[in-house]
């Protein structure tokens, strides 16, 4: 049977199978989700919509607010209408699993060194033209290989693999919510750290619901322009920027993400508005990672981010009083270390995603003192 890119995601579920044990591999072979089209898919009944006149409904957890008729989907594909009933079509079926260390996400505050088990389910419910996961994110369930992975034995599975966090990651969280609270309660009753990595567009109340339950969260902030959410991402900024105050309220660890795209969103204007806002709304302390673009899916005439565009947004960044600005998709520069921002010290050394030495001491830096803030127990 030939393989096509429709069916790269298989290949990649397949290489992670490789890091867990053998009664999960049994499981999962055993129980693998329809890859077929037409296939019947497993449903349950989706958590946030609400009922409307004729049999259609309006679904409440995105920005989308997608008003579905009967047997039809939303435009995330994975949640549909069947008689006036809303059905989440991906819970417990993951296409991609893996355990990567928790830089990678990259959370830089949260356990530095350990590893998450990382997992996602189809769609998405935004269009990024530079999405590097566009295998999993742009397809419909019935397009990719998938597993039947419950909570409990998803959680199970990283306690054997030696993870200490789960990852909700790869495509978009926000479309498999019910997963991502499910696997949340399970992880947090075995003392399992778990996180997500979203790009933040959900509706509040969903929002409200599901991050308490967390260790933490990172939102990957497209850009600081309305203009480049509608044209490059077919989202919106303003949902965003709620969803990142509302995690700060509420308390949660939180990261957040920049793509420096060449020519689109990388001004000296506009990293200074983000790093503005953010310093203003949720406060010094958040880590900001500004991280090199390259060509992929839809935006391929572009060429990677200049290391001198990123390296004028780590500036920008601490000098408008940002703590923790960061550098992505350049190893074994200097913005990937983290520094004491009381006395300039380092206190994390890293390249790519390895920890070479990590100086904290009970969360606090070992020469003045300063308590540095993030997860680390």
């Amino acid at each position: 049977m030939s393989i096509d890119r429709r069916k790269m995601i298989v290949l990649g579920a397949a290489g992670a199978a490789a890091t867990l044990s053998p009664p999960l591999l049994r499981t999962a072979a055993a129980q693998r989700g329809s890859s077929a089209a037409g296939d019947e898919l497993p449903a349950r009944e989706a958590s946030w919509y609400k009922k409307l006149e004729e049999g259609r409904i309006e679904c409440e957890l995105c920005p989308q607010a997608c008003q579905v008729a009967d047997m039809e989907r939303g435009m995330c594909g994975v949640r549909e209408n069947r008689g006036g009933t809303y059905y989440t079509l991906v819970h417990s079926l993951a296409c991609s699993i893996h355990t990567d260390p928790i830089e990678k996400k990259p959370l830089f505050h949260v356990l530095p060194g350990e590893k998450a088990f990382s997992f996602s389910t189809a769609g998405c419910n935004v269009e990024c033209k530079f999405c590097q996961n566009w295998e999993i994110s742009q397809f419909r369930p019935e397009q990719v290989q998938s597993y039947n992975l419950p909570p409990e034995r998803l959680v199970a599975a990283a306690r054997r693999n030696g993870a200490r966090l789960t990852a909700a990651t790869y495509g978009e969280p926000v479309v498999f919510w019910e997963y991502v609270r499910d696997v949340a309660i399970a992880a947090n009753a075995v003392g399992v750290k778990p996180t997500v990595v979203s790009n933040g567009f959900i509706k509040e109340k969903p929002l409200r619901e599901v991050v308490p339950l967390l260790s933490a969260i990172k939102v990957d902030l497209k850009s600081f322009r309305d203009e480049f959410y509608r044209k490059q991402v077919r989202g919106e900024l303003e949902p965003v920027l709620k969803s990142l105050e509302v995690i700060k309220e509420i308390g949660v660890w939180l990261e957040i993400v920049v793509l420096l795209v060449p020519t689109l969103n990388d001004s000296a204007a506009e990293v200074r508005d983000l790093c503005s806002w953010v310093k203003s709304k949720l406060g010094p302390d958040v880590p900001v990672h500004f991280t090199r673009f390259h060509p992929t899916y839809r935006l391929t005439d572009l060429p990677p981010t200049p290391v001198a565009s990123l390296e004028r947004a780590w500036k920008i960044g601490r000098d408008a009083g940002l703590n923790y600005v960061y550098l992505g998709n350049v190893p074994g520069h200097p913005g990937e270390n983290t520094i004491c921002p009381a006395c300039g010290e380092i206190l994390i050394r890293r390249v790519g995603y390895r920890i070479l030495s990590n100086r904290l001491v009970n969360g606090s830096c070992p020469d003045c003192s300063r308590s540095i803030p993030g997860v680390w127990s």
